[in-house]
């Protein structure tokens, strides 16, 4: 799950960055809504969740969003602001805000409300993620094989391990290529090792003990998850 944070108080957004990150989001932190539109523009597609300060230089967290509903984009956004009049709270859910957390916050509470938006069926991921014996709960970053069973199995997983399974299991039976998974599993900007896709397929295979056939490696184009079937 990625997140585009628009926050410009370097000890703040390094706070809110650290902390997502925690908790295996893939965070990229601009701190102008200038550069925040150039991020959208690009590609959309790569968010799951917004969280846009209000006051920010160049464009503002409310401008953003407003373009963000002007292009029809259903991108859950999670507006910050020290803003806490009745007045400005409508006014940031009328420009297309879907929630509004007034600084300053707890980082429990902010988990909390990115947690509930994920819900909404606005929202892009589900809470859950189950095939055949496979499940994920997203919420708790919690794996499991033969879920709800006697034989029920917690599967332990790195904070990458877990993102890269999830991002399998969220598009089966496609071609995934290694630039694609780069994208989405790494924080626009970072420059990870050349082999780091391969060494953690090695390692998620290795969790998946009797289901490490479920993401083969398709030569020359990338990684391809089947999902196992249900028992």
């Amino acid at each position: 799950m990625r997140i585009l944070l628009v926050e410009d108080e370097p000890d703040l957004g390094k706070a809110i960055k650290r902390t997502l990150s925690q908790e295996a989001y893939v965070v990229d932190w601009v701190q102008s809504g200038n550069d925040a539109l150039t991020y959208l523009e690009h590609d959309i597609s790569l968010y799951t969740l917004g969280v846009f300060d209000w006051m920010v230089p160049g464009h503002s967290g409310i401008e953003l969003c407003a373009w963000l509903r002007q292009h029809c984009y259903s991108l859950p956004v999670l507006m910050l602001t020290a803003k806490d009049r009745v007045e400005d709270r409508i006014t940031g859910l009328d420009a297309g805000a879907d929630d509004y957390l007034v600084k300053p916050f707890s980082m429990a509470e902010l988990l909390a409300r990115l947690r509930a938006l994920r819900r909404r069926p606005s929202a892009f991921q589900t809470a859950q993620l189950q095939h055949g014996p496979l499940l994920l709960d997203c919420d708790r970053r919690l794996a499991f094989l033969h879920p709800r069973t006697s034989a029920e199995q917690q599967i332990e997983l790195t904070q990458k391990e877990f993102q890269l399974l999830q991002y399998f299991m969220e598009h089966p039976n496609q071609i995934l290529t290694r630039d694609q998974v780069l994208t989405q599993l790494w924080e626009i900007g970072a420059e990870p090792s050349s082999n780091v896709v391969a060494a953690q397929m090695r390692l998620l295979r290795r969790k998946l003990g009797p289901y490490d056939h479920t993401i083969e490696t398709v030569y020359g184009m990338g990684y391809r998850f089947t999902p196992p079937p249900s028992e």
